[in-house]
């Protein structure tokens, strides 16, 4: 009796699963980056208007990585430990 009721709710588990499109849509391909598809272009305009922004933004945040990189690996010299004295040190003099 036990036996045949896990079966039955197992039963009823599997075809609420096969029929439920939430766990559809989760379904991942191997060759999709997400498990979205959108719709492809209408036109090739939008299709040169999407490369030629993205050249743009890659331009932009390369030329500024060239000419300031100052924002990425700080805008003054490391300081050299080597050459700090024991008072700039914290330590105490015997």
């Amino acid at each position: 009796m036990l036996i045949s009721r896990g079966i039955t709710t197992l039963r009823a588990i599997t075809k609420f699963n096969r029929n439920n499109t939430a766990i559809k849509q989760c379904f991942r391909n191997g060759h999709h980056w997400n498990y979205r598809v959108g719709p492809p272009p209408t036109s090739k305009n939008i299709v040169l208007a999407a490369e030629l922004i993205q050249g743009f933004a890659w331009w932009w945040v390369l030329w500024h990585l060239w000419t300031e990189p100052d924002h990425i690996l700080g805008e003054f010299e490391y300081p050299d430990a080597s050459k700090w004295t024991d008072e700039e040190l914290g330590i105490p003099s015997n």
